[in-house]
């Protein structure tokens, strides 16, 4: 079979399966988790050799660490994947969930009710982890998934939909309802994005690159999260050992990531005060620090920052400080700047907390805690299917709900229009 007819095929039968799974009882989809949560015990060494091959491959191909990071599998990871779908069975199903329901005046009553989506694509790179995540939130919310890994992962993501596939029929559900392109072909990915027929959204999780020819190439409706350009703000009422430990956890807790903090701003009241010792220990941390005019002045050694710097997603122990006259200038230089994923304040002023909170424009705003949580399990939606800094559909780590869609059930007694 040529490859456009496997991928159209499995959009078909994926069409089929979410079918049957948006009347699927919650008892009949947790008990599915439940054995899919269990296989993967099971079979660890299984899903171990696969991966050890991959990750031979990919630090012969020159993987960078953070890339290898990511896909590498442990023992201890493959357990945080069975738990992971553990967690999902015990949060409420959103199907069938009434969101409002009111009466007209003419008697008819109107309810609106959440439905799953239907089939879901996610193309994502490197974590394998994500294949389990999508996989148990996909069935939960009563959705069909097909997930395209990267083909750095391609052994380790087979193996993983092997076994939910294998739990999935011994617990009597469709295993169509979860499928793996099997293919490194990247034309693959273009044929998928095609499927508006039988695919009802797409999902990408990787770079930016990825995300922006995803969103290029599809004619089905993709949720976007192209950076994560994060910021913190120490304001001048900053409690700052408490400032100390959220920017330092910000940045160096997992650099490599979307919610790491990018850029740090810094009240001039507080600057003198704050950056000698803060820089110092992020030196100490192996954090390369790049400074604006006034930082230097305060802390001479630093690199200059430049423009450009400002507006980068490191992924690395690399920070970028900016000192700043106002809590103004603080919220306009992160609306202008950031990327809509995490920003945050760290102040003991409830007034200024409260209108950071109100003004910045991001997906999640957080006052005196770090941007690093920013995860759909740290959120307890027992994992995420993604983060999107969207406006629509939904916006921020996705869990069940945010895989649902609604539909209204209108109940009438022979109404008529007039």
């Amino acid at each position: 079979m040529d490859l456009e007819h496997m991928v159209v095929d499995m959009c078909q039968a994926a069409k089929t399966a979410a079918r049957g799974l948006a009347t699927t009882s919650s008892q009949a989809k947790n008990e599915a988790l439940l054995k899919s949560a269990a296989a993967l015990r099971r079979e660890s060494q299984i899903l171990l050799a696969a991966n050890a091959q991959d990750v031979e491959s990919g630090r012969g191909n020159g993987l960078s660490a953070a890339m290898l990071d990511r896909l590498t599998l442990t023992e201890e990871r493959i357990e945080d994947m069975a738990k992971g779908l553990e967690i999902i069975v015990d949060l409420p199903d959103p199907v069938g969930e009434t969101v409002a329901m009111w009466r007209r005046p003419n008697g008819l009553e109107i309810g609106q009710v959440r439905v799953p989506l239907g089939v879901v694509g996610i193309i994502y790179e490197s974590r394998p982890n994500v294949t389990a995540d999508a996989a148990g939130l996909g069935l939960k919310a009563g959705n069909a998934v097909i997930l395209k890994g990267g083909s750095e992962a391609f052994r380790t993501n087979g193996a993983i939909v092997d076994v939910l596939t294998a739990a999935l029929g011994e617990a009597g559900l469709p295993p169509a309802a979860v499928q793996l392109v099997r293919s490194t072909d990247r034309k693959s990915v273009g044929v998928l994005l095609q499927q508006d027929r039988f695919v009802d959204v797409i999902i990408p999780r990787g770079g930016e690159e990825l995300i922006r020819a995803v969103t290029e190439q599809s004619s089905i409706p993709v949720i976007q999260h192209f950076s994560g350009l994060c910021h913190t703000y120490v304001d001048a009422a900053a409690d700052l050992d408490k400032a100390m430990r959220i920017t330092l956890n910000a940045k160096t807790q997992r650099p490599w990531v979307c919610n790491a903090m990018e850029n740090l701003l810094v009240h001039q009241e507080i600057a003198s005060r704050f950056l000698p010792p803060f820089v110092e220990t992020l030196e100490q941390a192996g954090v390369e620090v790049r400074g604006c005019e006034r930082t230097r002045h305060i802390v001479p050694h630093v690199t200059a920052a430049t423009e450009a710097d400002w507006q980068t997603e490191y992924l690395d122990l690399i920070l970028s400080i900016k000192v700043v006259d106002s809590l103004d200038e603080a919220i306009g230089f992160i609306n202008d700047n950031g990327s809509g994923l995490a920003d945050a304040i760290v102040s003991e002023d409830y007034t200024n907390t409260r209108r950071f909170l109100q003004e910045i424009d991001s997906a999640t705003v957080y006052a005196n805690a770090s941007t690093r949580f920013t995860d759909g399990y740290e959120f307890g939606f027992g994992a995420e299917i993604g983060i999107s800094t969207n406006r629509l559909h939904a916006r921020g780590p996705m869990g069940l709900r945010e895989l649902t869609t609604y539909k209204y059930l209108i109940y009438g007694d022979g109404q008529v229009r007039e």
